[in-house]
């Protein structure tokens, strides 16, 4: 912990006094395994889930007031490259990353205040908004995915993400089987509208764990480990769509049946991050009341006990997302 003065506010940028900073399981793959090089390079502090009140505005911002209430993503494209010209901005060449919420304050580079904040609603809650950044992924994959009502899905994994998919899916009228591990977790899933929970436990083949005769028309791998990306290739019948949403570590690699593959006529499909249009549409839904912060939020923390709990989450914590109070 370091008490650090406030930097002077460069044109175009924002200060925002943060009242609700949630962990993530990016935070917590960061602190197991190492940097992720586009988004962070040490030294450097990190956190990236907030929402807070606007303290501060550089001189030359003028369509923002001080005290307005404002949720800020995690990052904003370029608008200029290839990708960004091409409608997938979330593969921008210069996604200029922002982190550092788990702070009383934060700054707002001038091309986040441009492009990806954005203001709440008088009633929306603080500790609601802070989910708009891992929403925004998951709206991401959900139109990746092409869900629809009626549409049969299996979601592998029941952490934020996972639980995310859920109450999405079940939105979107979905019949959802979610097979993870840990009972809280479930035991929410369940309440989020799961149709059928699998406790796959300590079981090393997950393919085994699912009812014989299930049918699944779409896969969420929301897990992020090769086994798990290679079994839901397995679960998703013919014609079916596999989104390998969860990042494996770097370096690994996956062996698939190329003939299941073809033969089945199966969608393969990864989806990585949002874009400035599924970070609003995220907040519509957790200002419409879909997502809400009670169903994901279930353990708070200060500042200073951040990392002890970090620790214990790495060393198998089952938390769904921690609430840090910053201003204790």
């Amino acid at each position: 912990m370091e008490e650090v003065a406030p930097a002077a506010l460069r044109a175009g940028e924002a200060r925002v006094q943060i009242q609700a900073a949630l962990t993530c399981g990016t935070d917590l793959k960061v602190f197991k395994r190492g940097y992720h090089a586009r988004m962070l390079i040490p030294p450097t502090v990190f956190g990236h889930e907030f929402a807070g009140l606007i303290s501060e505005l550089a001189p030359d911002v003028t369509n923002w007031r001080v005290g307005e209430r404002v949720v800020v993503a995690n990052s904003a494209p370029c608008g200029q490259c290839f990708y960004c010209r091409n409608n997938q901005e979330n593969l921008c060449d210069d996604l200029l990353f922002l982190n550092g919420a788990y702070a009383k304050s934060i700054v707002v580079p001038a091309r986040l205040v441009q492009r990806n904040l954005l203001r709440l609603k008088p009633t929306t809650d603080f500790c609601d908004a802070a989910l708009v950044e891992p929403l925004a992924c998951v709206v991401q994959g959900v139109e990746d995915t092409r869900l629809r009502a009626g549409l049969r899905l299996l979601v592998i994994g029941a952490g934020p993400i996972g639980l995310m998919f859920v109450a999405l899916a079940r939105h979107l009228g979905c019949h959802v089987t979610v097979a993870g591990r840990g009972k809280l977790r479930l035991e929410t899933a369940r309440r989020l509208g799961a149709d059928q929970v699998i406790n796959v436990g300590q079981q090393s083949d997950l393919a085994a764990a699912i009812p014989t005769g299930s049918i699944f028309d779409a896969v969420i791998e929301a897990v992020g480990k090769p086994e798990t990306w290679e079994a839901a290739v397995r679960l998703v019948r013919k014609g079916g769509t596999v989104n390998f949403f969860g990042g494996c570590p770097t370096g690994t690699a996956v062996a698939l049946d190329t003939a299941l593959i073809h033969y089945s006529n199966l969608t393969l499909v990864a989806s990585f991050h949002h874009t400035p249009r599924t970070v609003r549409r995220a907040l519509e839904f957790i200002e419409a009341g879909v997502i809400r912060s009670d169903d994901f939020v279930d353990g708070e923390c200060s500042l200073s006990e951040l990392p002890m709990l970090f620790r214990s989450m790495a060393t198998g914590n089952r938390a769904v997302k921690t609430l840090v109070r910053v201003h204790e």
